[in-house]
């Protein structure tokens, strides 16, 4: 099927209400992707579901699945996509291991942005590794799309909470990447305060224990990183202002930069405000 260019190239709408019928349409037929955070949350994943599972091989798996989400009463948005891909993993053990990557290959590339969000939970197994996890989940920290992005942190925040000091050692190096997106993961992903998950306690107290990643970013050249290693700051604020004003105080002089400032400015924003 040919998606027509005027829907490709579309801006979206800011009420759900307000989504064409043939873009819904196409977005629950998993043949499109979502263009901001209002069709995100419109996709109907019990109807994605039903279109997508039968396409890649697992449609004795559908009435399952769709059972256990209608028990949860959650068809879209995030506790959606947490549950299915959770149940995706589940159902998937039952395939050989090359067969179940086959599978989360196929997800984890689909043109549907949703699926690629289910893909992320579609590996939760207890015995891999920090390293193992954070290397899954590596491609969907770097995909193009915002909510996949999104998706990955929140997919592995837990894990990293449990070992924080071992996840800032591995996290530093990716807050080395020339990939603008992987830097962001580096910080956003342990965020103190975070959005929509729970809070880092260790972090809220201790927020020295991620300098290794946010030394190496106080001055980075894109304005998506830069703007996580504000909201980073301002997040350990709320507890430990003093410590923040005083890195701040020291960026400042370390690093006379366009780049800092505007990182500094984002920083301090709660400080200022108290």
């Amino acid at each position: 099927m040919v998606v027509n260019e005027d829907i490709i190239h579309r801006k979206g709408t800011r009420k759900v209400s307000e989504i064409p019928s043939d873009v819904l349409m196409l977005l629950n037929q998993g043949k499109i992707e979502s263009v901001n955070l209002t069709e995100w949350q419109a996709v109907q994943h019990i109807t994605l579901l039903k279109n997508v599972l039968p396409s890649i091989g697992l449609k004795e798996k559908l009435e399952y699945i769709i059972t256990e989400v209608e028990k949860q009463k959650v068809e879209t948005g995030m506790k959606a996509i947490r549950l299915i891909g959770s149940l995706l993993d589940t159902v998937l053990m039952d395939e050989s291991a090359t067969k179940k990557e086959e599978l989360i290959t196929i997800c984890a590339h689909h043109v549907s942005d949703s699926v690629r969000c289910w893909a992320a939970f579609m590996n939760k197994k207890n015995d891999y590794s920090l390293e193992e996890k954070l290397l899954y989940i590596q491609p969907f920290a770097a995909d193009h799309h915002f909510g996949v992005r999104e998706i990955a942190w929140m997919s592995i925040r837990e894990d990293l909470s449990a070992n924080i000091k071992k996840s800032v050692d591995l996290l530093t190096e990716w807050a080395k990447s020339e990939d603008e997106n992987i830097r962001r993961f580096s910080l956003e992903s342990i965020r103190p305060r975070g959005v929509w998950t729970k809070h880092i306690e260790i972090l809220k107290e201790e927020p020295q224990i991620a300098l290794p990643i946010l030394n190496l970013l106080k001055s980075d050249s894109a304005k998506y990183v830069q703007d996580s290693v504000g909201n980073w700051l301002n997040d350990a604020s709320k507890t430990q202002a003093e410590w923040v004003k005083n890195l701040c105080d020291e960026w400042q002089k370390e690093s006379p930069t366009k780049a800092t400032e505007r990182i500094i400015k984002k920083a301090q924003r709660t400080i200022v405000k108290g």
